[in-house]
């Protein structure tokens, strides 16, 4: 699909996405959800496609989408790694896995998704469940006493690699 056709698309989505916002005011964080949710994340051709439409200042858009952690700048893997990296988990050694999953996925230090665009990895400080320490959640499924073995063998399942006891 060449450019401008995107360019189309994304236009036509934007504004059917606009037009249930249009007679509200101050739903800044309802545009930027639906926007998200219809992207995968909020491009900067976006945020100033609707600034204009609606005119209110595209900071005001970047303002929201870089104070809530919600938001995502760059687009997002199809799968979705989230470290937990609390106390407990931090104590229970979550940034050690974190840096194997990383290594796993051949992620330099600042990329968060993968060139193939099929998994994101994330950290965050608390998931509250630190009773199973250290946590991670792969797909909104949360996996608690993380190892690396079974980081690993979820990572080799998310892409479709076959392990060897199976």
């Amino acid at each position: 699909m060449a450019r401008g056709e995107v360019l189309l698309d994304v236009e036509k989505k934007l504004n059917a996405l606009l037009n249930k916002h249009i007679a509200e005011e101050g739903n800044i964080i309802s545009i930027l959800q639906d926007i998200e949710a219809s992207l995968g994340y909020i491009s900067e051709d976006a945020v100033n496609w609707v600034s204009k439409k609606l005119q209110i200042p595209a900071s005001r858009f970047f303002g929201v989408v870089t104070f809530y952690a919600q938001f995502h700048l760059t687009p997002r893997g199809k799968n979705i790694i989230t470290a937990c990296c609390g106390t407990a988990c931090h104590v229970k050694g979550s940034e050690r896995l974190l840096n194997g999953v990383r290594r796993e996925l051949s992620l330099s230090d600042d990329e968060d998704t993968t060139k193939d665009k099929e998994i994101t990895v994330e950290k965050v400080n608390c998931v509250g469940a630190c009773s199973i320490a250290p946590v991670f959640i792969i797909n909104k499924k949360v996996y608690g006493k993380s190892s690396a073995d079974k980081l690993i063998k979820e990572i080799k399942t998310l892409k479709g690699v076959k392990g060897e006891d199976e």
